[in-house]
């Protein structure tokens, strides 16, 4: 019981210091994650901070492909931008390439009530302006009743749990960290659309660590470089 209430008051502390400011990240110029699937590494996802006064954008670039014997069975390449200005977020639009399969989405701010405007391959239409893209980055997703997919617009419901303090040996650094499921809150899903990722963000920077999750394989995203 005692484990329990600690960990929901860890939980409390990160939730009400952390939200609302992507300023969190203002001493991070550059992220880099090795992307790993059943312990074989496979591409990697990077993520790049370009400030002008009060704007922030972050732009992203994601390439992976599964081999065997040789021969590419997949291929993955996507390119994202996201854009704040004085850390309220303003614009998000990517495009990605399945194998042949195009993909891609454009969402905006609605000036009229701040809600989102989102053309995507997946989904087009409005959302509420509390949604976030689901760029794992920004550790403000652990809030959000559902977020938005950075490949297609698709909204998911979400429901995220806090699963407690974890030390994460990366190379040779270890990392202090809070371990977070994301899960859909719709059990009707198919298989193939349901979320469930762990991530791990650092305690004390909010820097996103590692995510995991089972999909055709197991696969996982271990922090590389930052500065």
């Amino acid at each position: 019981m005692k484990k329990f209430i600690l960990s929901i008051a860890i939980f409390l502390l990160f939730y009400v210091q952390s939200f609302g400011h992507v300023e969190h990240y203002k001493d991070f110029n550059y992220l880099e994650y090795e992307l790993f699937r059943n312990d074989k590494s496979i591409g990697f996802h990077k993520y790049e901070f370009n400030r002008d006064g009060d704007n922030l954008s972050i732009k992203s670039e994601v390439r992976f492909k599964i081999t065997k014997l040789g021969v590419d069975l997949y291929k993955y390449f996507a390119n994202s931008e996201e854009n704040y200005t004085k850390g309220i977020f303003k614009s998000y639009f990517s495009k990605t390439k399945q194998n042949k399969k195009e993909r891609y989405v454009n969402i905006e701010v609605d000036k009229s009530d701040n809600d989102l405007i989102i053309d995507g391959s997946s989904y087009k239409g409005k959302a509420s302006k509390d949604f976030i893209v689901g760029t794992w980055w920004n550790h403000e997703i652990i809030k959000a009743k559902a977020q938005i997919s950075g490949i297609s617009g698709r909204i998911i419901d979400q429901t995220v749990t806090f699963l407690g303090k974890e030390e994460i040996k990366i190379g040779d650094k270890t990392y202090k960290t809070l371990h977070f499921n994301f899960k859909s809150s719709d059990e009707t899903l198919p298989d193939s659309k349901k979320l469930n990722t762990d991530i791990w963000y650092e305690e004390d920077t909010y820097l996103w660590v590692r995510a995991a999750f089972e999909k055709t394989g197991f696969w996982e995203y271990r922090l590389k470089k930052v500065n």
